[in-house]
């Protein structure tokens, strides 16, 4: 069975969002082996300079890069990623599986996005829309996208 590991930056506070995470975690669990991570965002202060961002980002990349499992296929969620439609990204899934990556890291950055030495190294950059989502919102769009390609791939109606 395939391992899907979500590394996100910050908690899910809000019931409903963790309610709604939880609902697509088992869903998913028929599928594959499921772990998501949250990792502690750094605080910045209210207007924060470029510089300080940058060192936050630097700062939440290497506990990011502490918990890469080694081997398998890393995709990054982040704006300037590829767009997919939900057939294309279970594709593109697939592809890396039997590519042999038996084992997908999903990165969801903090509120101020992802350090650039993760996008570069990852194997997909992914978009989920040219808006704006917070990335609370991003973990649960994404498991059910996961679902989604689990479904399309099985020829489920679920898609449709």
């Amino acid at each position: 069975m395939q391992k899907i590991t979500i590394l996100c930056v910050g908690k899910l506070k809000e019931k409903f969002y963790a309610d709604a995470a939880a609902e697509y975690a088992k869903r998913l669990s028929r599928f594959c082996r499921l772990e998501i991570a949250e990792l502690a965002e750094e605080r910045l202060p209210e207007d924060p300079s470029q510089a300080q961002i940058d060192r936050a980002l630097a700062a939440e990349a290497a506990r990011i890069t502490e918990r890469l499992p080694k081997g398998g296929a890393l995709i990054a969620l982040c704006i300037e990623g590829t767009e997919l439609s939900s057939p294309t990204l279970a594709e593109r899934l697939r592809t890396m599986t039997v590519s042999g990556a038996s084992e997908l890291t999903f990165l969801i950055g903090g509120s101020v996005g992802l350090d650039r030495s993760l996008k570069a190294r990852a194997d997909l950059r992914l978009s989920m829309s040219p808006m704006t989502f917070p990335h609370h919102l991003a973990r649960v769009m994404l498991l059910e996208q996961i679902y989604r390609a689990y479904q399309i791939q099985s020829g489920s109606r679920y898609h449709k």
